[in-house]
């Protein structure tokens, strides 16, 4: 054989070694220590990852034998409840004999402390009957579990076993978790009890909907990856190479009703996890703060609009009345940047960041307005904090004053506007702006998402903004527009909501 095709096998040989699959999941960034906390958890690395092929495979086996006897196996008797889909967030649900609406199922935890705390999900022992949760240990000793705490909106729960000198996981850091970095989960799926399985992490920060109460107010900021996860890995633990818990096994993509793992899982970053367990364990919930904003992604249109150097941070649609961010001098158009010198690159990464925190922590916002960048510290108020502030709002002049300009028709942009009359004023309880008459089908004002019946406001430009009180107002800013410059539209539906319409010039 020739000393190049001896090469050859040598590389294949290393490619076929390196091969591998894990799931999970990690939150975007933390920031809080628990330092100052009641409870302490073990985050010293075990390992130091390993430079040569020979070594890395060693290192998958220490990780996997460290870690298995750290992830229990959760047997539940739990009311029946429905499956998520296409996200799957349980185990083999089967029905109980002769009980019509018992299904017993079964998941993962994760060993927090050496006296029996064990991180899971929510939805695992989710409406559990009395005495219905058992944890078995990698020794197979049995053990009944009582429900500590749970919180909706992260799908994070902890349970007790009556047990002493367990080997706690030790928690690694989510926020180091790179696109592209190898991670093992070690769990239970499909009744397998202590299977590990390996791969890259896929993405980071996704937010897949599946999580939180009918308000909206789920934080989902999912470590996405290729490792093979199936039913009865939720609650298990996504691993790095260093043998430190960086995700909480959540959810994996299926297809039909059998939800077989087809590509795709989803892990709770254990930053977050870390958070929210600790007050639960100490209080048994979790209240968290919120700014009181709407907020949406920035893309590159918006970011030019905004006068950004690149697109990154949430733009602020509206403020919540009497919320925190209003009290603290928040505005719509201001582009967030940061939360305590951490950059946010999306509205569920901001929600991650913020949803760490309780009402009356106070935090600094990076903010991006009119062209410069302004710090603003904001005192965090709880979800139901709504009418603290002062709702009175100014009465509006009963004047039936009709204006008289003429519609302006955007030709190229593809739509009308015009001028408001007194039933305008009256539904959306405002004297300024023009209503979108007519939008052309397939124009770029269909396609930006403009559509009759909204109320145009105001406008931004190069992170300006400009009021727009009438029509001669619209056809003013069209005309100082140039080519190909971006511009985004503030509007208003006839419900109150507002938002944002990314426009390219020119209008006319």
């Amino acid at each position: 054989m020739s000393k190049r095709a001896v090469l050859t096998a040598i590389v294949l040989v290393s490619v076929g070694i390196l091969f591998g699959a894990v799931l999970v999941t990690s939150f975007s960034g933390t920031g809080l220590s628990l330092a100052d906390s009641r409870i302490s958890f073990n985050s010293e690395a075990p390992f130091t990852p390993p430079a040569s092929v020979a070594e890395l495979n060693q290192a998958f086996r220490d990780v996997a034998t460290t870690v298995t006897p750290q992830v229990v196996y959760i047997a539940v008797k739990a009311k029946g409840r429905d499956m998520q889909m296409p996200f799957w967030r349980f185990g083999i649900p089967e029905q109980e004999e002769g009980e019509s609406n018992i299904q017993s199922g079964s998941g993962s935890g994760i060993i927090l402390t050496a006296d029996g705390y064990i991180l899971t999900n929510r939805h695992v022992i989710e409406n559990a009957i009395e005495n219905g949760i058992t944890v078995t240990l990698s020794d197979t000793r049995e053990f009944e579990a009582t429900v500590v705490g749970q919180d909706e909106n992260t799908d994070i729960a902890v349970i007790k076993i009556d047990a002493t000198g367990l080997s706690p996981a030790a928690l690694g850091n989510s926020d180091e978790i790179r696109v592209g970095d190898w991670v093992i989960a070690v769990g239970n799926p499909l009744g397998l009890t202590s299977t590990v399985t390996a791969g890259i992490v896929s993405a980071i920060s996704r937010n897949i909907r599946i999580l939180g109460d009918q308000r909206g107010f789920g934080i989902e900021n999912f470590i996405q990856t290729d490792a093979v996860i199936n039913p009865g890995n939720s609650g298990g633990a996504m691993v790095n190479l260093q043998g430190q818990v960086v995700g909480v096994n959540t959810a994996i993509a299926t297809s039909g009703m059998e939800a077989r793992y087809i590509g795709y899982g989803f892990a709770v970053p254990i930053n977050l996890a870390r958070v929210v367990a600790n007050t639960l364990i100490k209080e048994g919930k979790f209240e968290r703060g919120y700014i009181g904003v709407n907020i949406t992604d920035i893309d590159a249109k918006k970011a030019e609009a905004l006068g950004l150097d690149r697109y990154r941070g949430v733009l602020v649609e509206r403020l919540v009345p009497g919320g925190a961010g209003e009290a603290a001098g928040v505005k719509v158009g201001d582009a967030i940047v940061e939360v305590d010198g951490k950059a946010v690159e999306s509205a569920n990464q901001l929600q991650a960041r913020v949803g760490m925190h309780h009402p009356g922590d106070k935090i600094s916002l990076k903010i991006w307005r009119e062209g410069k960048y302004v710090s603003v510290p904001v005192t965090l108020r709880g979800q139901d904090n709504k009418d603290v502030a002062d709702k009175t709002s100014e009465k509006k002049d009963d004047k039936k004053i009709e204006d008289s300009a003429s519609p302006l028709n955007l030709e190229k942009a593809g739509f009308t506007v015009k001028s408001m009359d007194s039933r305008a004023r009256e539904t959306f309880d405002r004297d300024a702006g023009v209503l979108v008459d007519n939008v052309k089908r397939n124009s770029p004002a269909a396609e930006s998402g403009l559509r009759p019946g909204l109320l145009i406001f105001e406008a931004i430009r190069k992170g300006k903004k400009t009021p727009i009180e009438d029509v001669a107002d619209f056809r003013k800013f069209a005309k100082s527009l140039d080519k190909g410059e971006s511009v985004l539209l503030r509007t208003m539906s006839s419900n109150g909501d507002t938002f944002f319409i990314p426009m390219k010039a020119p209008l006319e």
